[in-house]
Order: C-alpha cells, then structure tokens, then sequence
C-alpha cells in the first residue's frame, strides 16, 4: 500500500516537472538576466543624468523610482512564465497596496510632497530659506523630510507635504538682492551733508552695482529725526557683509562729519 502511494506521488511529481519545469527554469534564468540587466541600466542612467548636470538630490528619487517599478514588472513576468494567474496577483497586490495607503496617509503626503518639490525645484541644497516660522540654509532634500540649519546651528526637519503646500521665501533664488537701510540724522543738521556722505560711503564699495543705480531719499520727518531710506543692489552672496559694514560705516563717518543720529527725546518744561 505505502508502497504503491509512493509510485503514484513520485509519478504525480514526474509529470509536475515535466509540465512545469521547463518554465521554471526559464523564469530563473529571465529573472538573473532580468535582475542584472536593471542594474546596469540604472548605473547608465546615473551617469547620463550626471553628465547632463541633473539636480543631486534629484537622482536617487528617481533612480530609485525606475529601480522599483522595472523590479516589480520583473517579477510579474516571472510569475506569469510559470504559470500562476497574473490577474489574480496583480488584485492582490492592488488591494494590499490600498490598507497599505489608507494606514499611511501622512507618510504618502510627504512623499507626494516630496515629490513636488523634487521635480518644480523650488529651492536647492544651500538655498537660504524661510517658511513656516523656520528660517536657515537647506542642507538636505529627502524624500519624506527636508533639513534646514538655522543660523544658530539648529537642525530643522521639516516634514515635505506640509512644505509643499506652504508659502516661503526663497532668499537666495536670484543672483541679486536689494539693501534697504533707513538711516537718521537728528533736526538742525544738514540734509545734503548727510545724502553727501551716503553717497561718498555707497561710491566707495565697489560690491554694490550702479546698474540699478543706488537710491537716496529723505523718507520722514519723524518726531525726534530725519529719516534717509538707501537702497542699492548687491550680488546675493555679499548682502549681509554689505548691510552690516554699511551699519558701521554710516555710525563712524556720521560722527566724524559732526551729523548725529537721534534717538527718542521728551523735552520737559518746568514753570516756577
């Protein structure tokens, strides 16, 4: 009896490998071919997008994209070729693929957002942003998160679904910026003294451009001072020097031309 169960099993497993086991090994053989062909295909791709200067925090998202969606393909031809029923796994995989989105709705946000940013580019690695109450340089652009470091050294991680759907400023996005000042000089002095040595202390910098020209106005006659407003234009990376040496410039020079900058004054009157 066990004998004959035996035979008939081994005959069952016979014709089993006869049938099947020629697509098995094919769909062995297609999945190496298959697997290594990918991986080459995506060190070419690498390169092409490097030699064509494509954003850095751009190719691993994409890289990994194509990795993902040419692996999964893979596997269902394989599948195919052996002969499971493709519609039934691809339902499968589908409704998976749905409790998986449905328990993950945050993380997939990011990842839209992500994205988004990605591909718009609205800012780059080293851009000087603010958004969202956080201002500071962004030093990496993942697919889920962005990092800021503020200018006190702080590490900001900022999830992308809300960045993509917030507003920001992007300071360093064009090549140029404009310096606005408001400088003030007490009542009683000289006007064209004071737009005089505006002018000498703008002409002097050679980092602030002619091209738009630099502006001087007498802005308000405030309560307690003379107020000039100055604007002049700068390459983005020289703003801040240009600010805070122009800060000092004005307070030194203003003292030595004898003009002075007022502060708030209450004058009080005492009848006897």
């Amino acid at each position: 009896m066990e004998t004959a169960t035996l035979e008939k099993l081994s005959d069952q497993l016979v014709n089993v490998l006869w049938k099947y086991g020629p697509n098995i090994v094919l769909a062995i053989v297609v999945l190496i071919v298959g697997w290594i062909f990918i991986n080459v295909l995506l060190k070419m791709i690498r390169r092409i997008m490097v030699r064509r200067h494509t954003d850095p925090s751009l190719i691993p998202f994409i890289l990994t994209l194509i990795n993902i969606a040419l692996k999964v393909l893979l596997v269902v031809t394989v599948i195919s070729m052996v002969g499971v029923e493709v519609t039934s796994f691809v339902a499968m995989i589908g409704a998976a693929g749905l409790a998986i989105g449905l328990a993950l709705q945050g993380t997939l946000q990011n990842f839209a957002g992500g994205v988004i940013i990605l591909l718009i580019k609205p800012f780059k690695a080293g851009d000087f942003i603010e958004t969202i109450g956080h201002t500071g340089i962004v030093t990496e652009i993942h697919i889920f998160n962005t990092y800021l470091k503020t200018v006190d050294n702080k590490t900001v991680i900022i999830p992308n679904g809300q960045l993509a759907n917030s507003s920001m400023i992007n300071y360093t996005n064009e090549p140029t910026r404009r310096v606005d000042w408001t400088f003030s000089i007490s009542y009683g002095d000289s006007a064209k003294l004071a737009r005089e040595v505006l002018t000498e202390l703008i002409e002097v910098d050679k980092r602030i451009k002619t091209n738009p020209a630099p502006f001087i106005g007498l802005n308000q006659l405030a309560d307690s001072s003379v107020n000039f407003v100055v604007r002049v234009w700068v390459d983005t990376p020289d703003y801040w020097d240009v600010y805070f040496e122009m800060n000092e410039n004005v307070y030194n020079r203003f003292a030595e031309r004898g003009l002075r900058i007022p502060f708030p004054q209450l004058d009080v009157h005492v009848h006897k």
